[in-house]
């Protein structure tokens, strides 16, 4: 049957995404990798672009581990155990025994009664709000939140939705207060880190605002929190925003194992209760394939890995790393956000010097994203550099050097 109307329309809303600057356009295509070498570390090769090498600084992979040894020998073991693939959905014949395994080192890593796992964040948390909100539910969320959690609450419609103003806590207890009085259960849903700028929730007031409110709700303040871009990278020991706020922990943590831990997959961590109920009505986990038990094993030796000394000198020289590249910006003159974590947005305010900047990266052998209206407010246009642990100092300097090569011209346009 012929399309051809409706790819006019389709067509035409593409025409409208480019002229709004929302057009993500092709795909780079990585096609090989120049391992470490020379005081410089990983470089990486694209698809029509020759034999020029790339720095990649738009990577989630902020510990390295998709390149660890131990990660990758556990993974090719599991798969020639296992096979490459579950082979059906959980609850048929789906579960192997990298998925309990991981699990429970899951529930352990983060002190918690049980966990689950999922194919990816996003679909954890689809997977996880619908089925713990009720037409007597209020939502309470961070303006900033990413976009699972818009999706997620817009999937199950509930009874009310607020949206508090970013990291304003005044406001969050009003909506608190104001909702009580209709509500029998309210949820707080925030990120941990907000992958957009790197700054994170202060978990530690989130939780002590519910625990005051509690007792004004029939069925409880659940807070849900998403730190996918927090856990494994953020904190002494990288257990995310609960450790460096030294919060309470959240009723449900929503995690990934695709940025920090370097595979593939999300999770949520929870009371066993909670885990039991969801493993029985989220659809997204009864519906769709589990990670493949090599992924599940090499998660487990991520974490593993993680919590050595090996794993903790990471972190902290992951740290130090972000550190040096932050003052080197300001250093330049460029405005940035403080902070610990490995995202460390340069913020231009500015569409045009945003795409301008981001390109003469690429030009220069170096691959960052550029974040423009709408897709973050106008006035916040901003490049995201996100520093990894297999950056050198050689890295961060060449990329400094490269910026004020590029600040010139960036001040004229």
């Amino acid at each position: 049957m012929p399309t051809s109307r409706l790819c006019d329309v389709l067509g035409s809303r593409l025409d409208a995404l480019r002229r709004e600057n929302r057009l993500k356009g092709d795909e780079s295509v990585i096609r090989g990798v120049i391992p470490a070498h020379d005081g410089k570390g990983p470089r990486y090769l694209l698809e029509g672009e020759g034999e020029q090498a790339f720095l990649r600084m738009n990577s989630n992979s902020y510990l390295g581990m998709s390149f660890h040894a131990g990660v990758i020998a556990a993974e090719a073991e599991a798969a020639s155990t296992f096979g490459t693939g579950p082979g059906a959905v959980r609850f048929i014949s789906g579960t192997w025994s990298p998925h309990i395994r991981l699990e429970r080192r899951l529930s352990a890593f983060h002190s918690r009664e049980a966990a689950m796992l999922f194919s990816s964040a996003y679909s954890a948390m689809i997977g996880i709000l619908p089925p713990l909100i009720t037409d007597r539910t209020a939502v309470i969320s961070d303006e900033f939140n990413h976009n699972c959690i818009i999706n997620a609450i817009a999937l199950a419609r509930p009874g009310e939705k607020h949206i508090y103003r970013h990291l304003d806590m005044d406001e969050l207890e009003r909506r608190l207060e104001q909702t009580a009085r209709t509500s029998v259960r309210a949820i707080i849903v925030t990120d941990g880190i907000f992958s957009m700028r790197g700054d994170h929730a202060p978990l530690d007031r989130i939780m002590t605002i519910a625990r005051r409110f509690d007792s004004a709700f029939p069925e409880n303040v659940v807070v849900v929190v998403d730190d996918s871009h927090g856990v494994g990278a953020f904190g002494r020991t990288g257990r995310g925003t609960e450790e460096f706020t030294q919060s309470a922990p959240a009723d449900l943590l929503v995690a990934t194992l695709g940025k920090a831990f370097g595979v593939n997959g999300g999770y949520v961590v929870a009371s066993r209760t909670i885990i039991r109920y969801l493993r029985e009505t989220s659809p997204s986990y009864i519906y769709s394939n589990p990670i493949t038990p090599a992924e599940a094993a090499a998660a487990c030796a991520a974490i593993d890995t993680l919590d050595r000394p090996e794993g903790i000198a990471c972190l902290e020289g992951l740290r130090v790393t972000a550190a040096r590249f932050r003052a080197g910006l300001l250093d330049l003159g460029f405005e940035s956000l403080p902070g610990e974590h490995p995202i460390v947005p340069v913020m231009l305010r500015d569409t045009a010097r945003t795409s301008n900047l981001v390109t003469g990266l690429r030009k220069h052998g170096i691959l960052a994203t550029g974040l423009n209206y709408p897709v973050v407010p106008k006035g916040a246009e901003e490049i995201r550099f996100q520093i990894n642990a297999d950056h050198t100092t050689q890295d961060i300097d060449d990329a400094l050097a490269t910026l004020k090569h590029l600040a010139g011209s960036l001040r004229s346009s």
